[in-house]
């Protein structure tokens, strides 16, 4: 036994698991902070739980950014605080799979009585699975990798939870910016077909002309309630992804429009550059490929030998001297010869090296989808921005100018402000695909697989009146 004794004590030491535990949730502080620019919090106690609901309190106080709104998501949602917890979990398994099973003490007492005489055996035993102990390195590896793979899950899904926030508070700001077009749209309609009325009942107007004005103000009045539905329900959605209590959801306010347009996209060049080799998604492939052959190199031994238990026997009996010994244990393949258990394993290793290869050879193509579809969502805001909305605004200004000088109707001078209204309404959402866009090019970047706008069914809340 004594040159299994170091054996022993790297099992005994082989890790412990509140310290993997801290190592990865350190490692997935420093992720969060260098690739998604914010910070995580793990509240493992009351005390830090009631620090960040002041937090949060105090960021609420102002209207809601989405810089504060990852803030938020990351060091306050339950959802988020529960992927803390599972990664924990998953941690303290990887650690204790590295470990030794406990020895095994049993104890044996039989009494025997015969011709008045009473006679007791007493056997002890201490054994423990010798297997394990040769097969300890590899269980210390597969540990490593195991640890590894959770990190890099834990990273893949703090990374989708940023994506994820982003994108429901560019929705909530966008639908709420709708809406109050909506609103104006509404009003110009309204103020319309009031004034078609009285033109009737003065007898300036037809029925038909009446009719079609109310038409307008009927559909302008539908879409402001879908505007307004879409406006409450993106707001919920992003109440869901921070957690919010139904008093800190009352006091949230969003800032009145997007964020303007950045004057130069992200340029082309910078995508290309970026290390496929890097991307999370392959690098979990990669971790899971190797600890699916290290677990092919274990079932190569232990599907014959799955089981070598040692054990030092002590038996006593009255009048007897004592018995010293041990005990081997040792299935027999006889029955099962493990070649099942090889082939499962050899197939398990296959499935895992050709799903590596194909991530690796569809991350360029996703990096080039991604960026396509950020690139013409950034084209289209700017033409709305630069082209479209400028050249209604115009064209508002000349139908009052041509309205004061009697050279149109009010009917004239309403349909151009409808028209100028929409177009806003139109640039809105053109932002809003921007912005998603960009939080979909950024988690690709780093390896989070997205769809593409284009692609996504139903991705974004449907546009108020149901487009354009």
């Amino acid at each position: 036994m004594r040159p299994l004794l170091p054996l022993l004590a790297a099992a005994l030491l082989g890790g412990c698991a509140s310290v993997a535990i801290d190592d990865n949730y350190g490692e997935l502080q420093r992720f969060a902070r260098d690739e998604a620019g914010s910070e995580t919090r793990w509240l493992r106690s009351a005390a830090e739980r009631e620090a960040m609901a002041a937090e949060v309190e105090r960021l609420l106080a102002a209207p809601l950014g989405a810089d504060d709104a990852v803030r938020i998501a990351l060091g306050y949602s339950p959802a988020f605080q529960t992927l803390l917890a599972e990664a924990a979990a998953a941690s303290a398994d990887a650690t204790g799979s590295a470990r030794v099973a406990n020895p095994v003490f049993s104890f044996e007492r039989l009494v025997r009585s015969h011709g008045g005489e009473r006679e007791l055996d007493i056997g002890r035993a201490l054994g423990f699975s010798l297997l394990d102990i040769l097969l300890l390195p590899a269980r210390l590896e597969r540990a490593a990798f195991r640890q590894q793979q959770t990190r890099l899950q834990a990273s893949s899904a703090l990374l989708d939870t940023v994506t994820e926030v982003r994108k429901a508070w560019v929705d909530a700001v966008a639908a709420a910016q709708v809406a109050r077009y909506q609103e104006a749209v509404a009003g110009a309609t309204g103020t319309g077909a009031e004034l078609a009325r009285r033109m009737q009942a003065a007898g300036n107007f037809s029925r038909l002309q009446r009719a079609r004005e109310q038409a307008l103000a009927a559909d302008a009045a539908a879409n402001l309630i879908r505007a307004r539905q879409n406006a409450t329900a993106a707001r919920e959605a992003l109440v869901q992804r921070l957690g919010l209590t139904p008093m800190q959801a009352q006091a949230l306010t969003l800032p009145e429009r997007l964020p303007a347009l950045p004057e130069t996209p992200t340029d082309e060049a910078t995508v290309a550059r970026t290390l496929v080799e890097d991307r999370l998604d392959l690098r979990i492939a990669r971790a899971d490929l190797d600890w699916t052959a290290k677990d092919l190199g274990l079932t190569r031994v232990t599907s014959v030998v799955n089981g070598l238990h040692v054990a030092g026997v002590r038996n006593s009996e009255t009048g007897e001297p004592s018995q010293r010994g041990f005990e081997i244990e040792l299935p027999l393949p006889l029955f099962d010869f493990g070649d099942a258990a090889r082939a499962g394993g050899e197939a398990r290793y296959l499935a895992a090296f050709n799903r590596t290869t194909q991530i690796a050879r569809a991350a360029s193509s996703q990096l080039r989808i991604s960026y396509d579809a950020y690139r013409s969502a950034y084209d289209l805001a700017r033409h709305y921005r630069d082209e479209i909305v400028p050249l209604r605004r115009s064209i508002a200004e000349e139908a009052v100018l041509q309205y004061n000088g009697m050279l149109i109707g009010v009917f004239e001078l309403l349909a151009d402000a409808r028209a100028q209204v929409a177009s806003a309404t139109q640039a809105i959402e053109a932002e809003r695909e921007f912005w998603r866009a960009e939080a979909t090019l950024k988690a690709s970047l780093l390896g989070q697989p997205v769809a593409p706008l284009a692609l996504q069914a139903g991705a974004a809340p449907e546009p108020a009146g149901g487009g354009h």
